[in-house]
């Protein structure tokens, strides 16, 4: 894992209220953040955001904007 990407993780978590989870191992290397983990040793995530089946309903879209703009604004500070 980079350097900080724990760290930045739990601030993630404490401006957006959702909970921090580590990835257990069994499930990492097989995606697009894994990748870019590896291919430039920067901190990436996945946030899981809404409920229900996806794609998610475009009428969702505002309120997880909502909740996530204070992520989005925290990523930009730390990037």
């Amino acid at each position: 894992m980079p350097k900080n990407s724990e760290k930045i993780a739990k601030e993630f978590s404490i401006v957006s209220n959702y909970t921090y989870e580590e990835t257990p191992y069994e499930s990492s290397f097989a995606g697009y953040k894994d990748w870019y983990i590896q291919e430039y040793n920067k901190p990436g995530y996945t946030i899981e955001v809404g409920n229900g089946t996806s794609p998610l309903p475009l009428s969702d879209f505002n309120k997880i904007y909502e909740d996530n703009k204070k992520i989005l604004t925290l990523g930009l500070k730390l990037a």
